[in-house]
């Protein structure tokens, strides 16, 4: 198990990085003012969505500047928190991780049904988004399985005169 245990840190920490850098360099541009962002991020933009024929990144509907929002204020600290935690092994990465899944699934699972949906979606769109929702199953796995470190606190003033009168 501990071999499973490090590749899924692996993921969780390489997806954690793209999502730290590709939330506000890129997909935040879809909802902040294009003035915000120098001209060589405003070209990495136009080359993703050229490459990847990513629609939905060229012409942003409704509910993708949702899910933008969502990943700029909350999946973005959190994927910075799992980085950190990760690699300094604090034991509430674990929860960071469970929240980030959860968030980048649910996220995926409103993406993925748009471009299924669409008959738009090339198999390059989609390589490019279910590796995500991969992701978001492993980080919740990694936070419900995570390995935690048995208790060192002081026990309480109860459980002490417990012991005392046996």
């Amino acid at each position: 198990m501990g071999f499973v245990s490090i590749v899924a840190d692996a993921v969780v920490v390489l997806f954690s990085l793209s999502i730290a850098l590709a939330a506000p360099l890129i997909g935040a541009q879809s909802i902040l003012p294009g003035s915000l962002y120098p001209a060589p991020l405003q070209d990495l933009k136009r080359w993703y969505v050229a490459v990847f024929d990513d629609y939905l990144m060229a012409q942003p509907p409704a509910f993708l500047l949702g899910v933008l929002w969502l990943e700029l204020a909350f999946l973005w600290p959190l994927s910075v928190a799992n980085i950190y935690g990760i690699l300094a092994g604090r034991r509430w990465a674990a929860t960071t991780c469970l929240m980030a899944g959860v968030c980048t699934l649910t996220s995926m699972a409103a993406i993925l049904g748009e471009i299924s949906g669409s008959g738009r979606a090339t198999p390059r769109l989609l390589q490019m988004y279910i590796p995500y929702a991969e992701f978001g199953v492993i980080a919740i796995l990694r936070g419900l399985c995570s390995r935690s470190a048995p208790s060192t606190a002081t026990p309480s003033p109860a459980s002490s005169a417990r012991k005392k009168r046996v």
